[in-house]
């Protein structure tokens, strides 16, 4: 990977850094200075997937409902993670749509006025008993699995493609974020899937959010000049395979146009869901300061060591 990304790339500035800071995003992001930030990229945790080898309460729900609150009012970020929830893996897919967008709201003020953000998020399909893997990708592989119950009710219902990623984009415009693009990131590798009755799942949503100002009409850092031929928001990138570890992982080829579109030289991109490293591996090749957060110790580690690497390659 690091050869790859070194090739050809732009001298950076000498004093260019990564940093890797393990905790969660949601306090994170609040220790950013305000307006430090150019760019903001990342693929948090799907709802329902995998559990990356954390552990998660199962009894969530039935808490909530127990101290009085309906179901269906979504609790605090703070109040879930503190009762033992993981994000992901929230019991219906409305709490976990709330829970990003407050998780990003907590990083809306470190965003430069003329910053981007960049968010990568596929979408689900829902069953009352979903197959939940603790790593790797969902009902493929030999990785051990689990099964839970979800409950049914509204468009929640067995068969249903749940629209997570609009579901998203649309509380985020709620929030006052301007959405520029909605890419669409086609994976022409996919692999065959056993259903019969459907089409394969073959995309992606990559959503490009920039702050609504007080007055006036949106102004931000953007090089059209840096995307791809045809500047389209469509864009076919295969999916690579995983690294040190970790089943989900960025292809370099689909963030580096975003990174340098969207993020001057020298300035800082972060990632609140780094995982093992590869958004800031590319920023740091493309001469930009990056800045990762990791929850948990393995892949902290491992983004640590890639982006170090990458960083000594381009400084010798």
């Amino acid at each position: 990977m690091t050869a790859e990304l070194v090739a050809n790339a732009p001298q950076p500035p000498r004093d260019v850094v990564a940093e890797v800071w393990q905790g969660d995003a949601y306090d994170l992001l609040a220790k950013l200075p305000n307006e430090s930030v150019d760019l903001i990229i990342t693929s948090p945790p799907y709802w329902g997937l995998r559990t990356y080898g954390q552990d998660h309460n199962e009894e969530i729900l039935a808490e909530w409902v127990a101290e009085g609150n309906h179901s269906s009012d979504t609790p605090s970020y703070d109040w879930y993670r503190l009762h033992g929830g993981l994000l992901g893996m929230e019991p219906l897919p409305e709490w976990f749509v709330d829970h990003l967008v407050e998780v990003f709201q907590r990083g809306a003020s470190a965003l430069k006025p003329g910053g981007s953000m960049w968010v990568n998020i596929g979408d689900t399909y829902f069953a009352r008993w979903s197959s939940i893997r603790m790593d790797g990708r969902q009902g493929m592989g030999g990785n051990p699995r689990m099964r839970r119950k979800t409950p049914m009710g509204g468009h929640r219902q067995e068969k249903q493609l749940l629209m997570v990623p609009a579901r998203f984009a649309i509380a985020m415009q709620q929030h006052r974020w301007i959405l520029r693009n909605d890419l669409i990131w086609h994976k022409p590798n996919v692999p065959p899937r056993p259903e019969k009755d459907r089409l394969r799942l073959a995309h992606e949503h990559f959503f490009h959010f920039v702050k609504r100002p007080k007055e006036g009409r949106a102004s931000y850092y953007y090089d059209v000049t840096a995307v791809e031929d045809g500047a389209r928001d469509v864009v076919t990138v295969n999916v690579r395979a995983g690294s040190d570890g970790h089943s989900a992982t960025f292809p370099p080829e689909l963030i580096r146009p975003r990174i340098i579109s969207s993020c001057p030289p020298g300035g800082l991109v972060v990632d609140p869901f780094c995982g093992t490293g590869r958004a800031l591996s590319v920023a740091v090749a493309s001469g930009r300061r990056a800045l990762g957060f990791e929850l948990t110790d393995e892949f902290s580690q491992a983004a640590r060591s890639n982006t170090s690497m990458v960083q000594g390659q381009l400084l010798d």
